[in-house]
């Protein structure tokens, strides 16, 4: 008797793997938009979940952003149904804010996902992103001039997302969908120009391809891997760098018992307070860390904040001749006051 096709067994496998680091009692929900690569994923999840005793449901979200989405919502729904998964949810969302409709959608879509996960916890998501997307989230990142950490791409898990694909291409991934009998649907977003990700897709890798050979997102998605492993340590160092440079007084608030500003907060509403000084001492790589993660904290959309901005708030640092403020993307202020900075939203 033969066995499934090597691409089904593929996809399969990666979920096997995946359900493996997850608690017994966990709930494992796939986030399916209808489309080939979250499709393959929800498939072999409704094989293996059963096989390993564990119960397993779909979430799909609703953006709202095409005619007809709603009815589109409803119809994955019952093909999540149909492959005997459950619970299955659907969640509609509004898509608005800074940082433009890519990073809006990104935003309303995590937050719709983070509320299934509470409301079936303790639970899993697991996210089709395959190893293309990888290379494209790399490359993005090399645009933006974002440092290590952009580089390093998505994370094969984050909490309680994983994304058992990674090490998977595309066109195995959509083999495996069609060998299934799983008919996807294809999003027009990924293929609008206007969208830099789609860009990347079918213009900026197909480019790079023809220029240097075969194996380009094998590559980045190696490259992803590397700069992880660094960005990890360097992350957990700018950690202790960051709890140095909270004001004495704060800290002694933030991790005082009961309610309380978070850590490096000044006033209520404002953003981050740190001291220049352990700042100023440390080297640049974990420094640019804490003053990055300080502006996200304030309010800054990460698809919008680039190395050049994160340059220019560390000249608050180590080059200040009495700059007044730094205006960042997302209304946000970084502003010194004599030996502190203070983010502002």
């Amino acid at each position: 008797m033969s066995g499934p096709h090597p691409a089904v067994a593929a996809v399969r496998s990666a979920v096997r793997r995946a359900l493996a680091d997850l608690p017994a009692d966990a709930t494992v929900l796939a986030a399916c938009s209808g489309g080939a690569d979250s499709l393959a994923l929800s498939g072999a999840l409704a094989f293996e979940a059963p096989r390993a005793g564990r119960t397993a449901g779909g979430v799909t979200v609703d953006h709202g952003l095409q005619e007809g989405s709603a009815a589109r919502a409803v119809e994955v729904a019952d093909v999540l149904r149909g492959l005997g998964l459950a619970p299955v949810l659907v969640r509609t969302v509004s898509v608005d804010g800074p940082g433009g409709p890519e990073a809006a959608a990104r935003r309303a879509r995590y937050a719709a996902l983070d509320g299934a996960v509470g409301a079936h916890a303790p639970a899993a998501v697991l996210l089709g992103h395959t190893l293309d997307d990888q290379a494209e989230t790399v490359l993005l990142g090399l645009a933006r001039g974002s440092g290590a950490r952009s580089l390093a791409g998505m994370a094969p898990r984050n909490g309680h997302y994983l994304r058992p694909l990674l090490g998977l291409d595309r066109s195995t991934v959509r083999r495996a969908c069609a060998e299934m009998g799983l008919r996807a649907w294809e999003d027009p977003h990924n293929l609008d120009p206007r969208f830099a990700r789609s860009r990347v897709r079918h213009e900026a890798l197909p480019a790079l391809e023809k220029a240097l050979g075969p194996g380009i997102a094998e590559a980045l998605a190696r490259t992803a891997a590397m700069l992880r492993a660094d960005a990890d340590t360097l992350d957990r160092l700018a950690e202790d760098l960051e709890a140095e440079a909270l004001p004495d007084a704060e800290a002694a608030t933030s991790a005082a018992p009961g309610p309380g500003p978070r850590p490096g907060a000044g006033t209520p509403g404002a953003g981050p307070v740190l001291d220049v000084e352990p700042l100023a001492a440390a080297p640049a790589s974990l420094r640019t860390r804490v003053l990055r993660r300080a502006a996200l904290a304030a309010g800054c959309p990460a698809s919008a904040l680039t190395a050049r901005h994160v340059r220019e708030i560390d000249r608050l640092v180590t080059d200040w001749r009495g700059q007044a403020h730094i205006d960042l993307p997302g209304g946000v202020r970084c502003r010194r006051i004599a030996r502190r900075l203070r983010f502002e939203a």
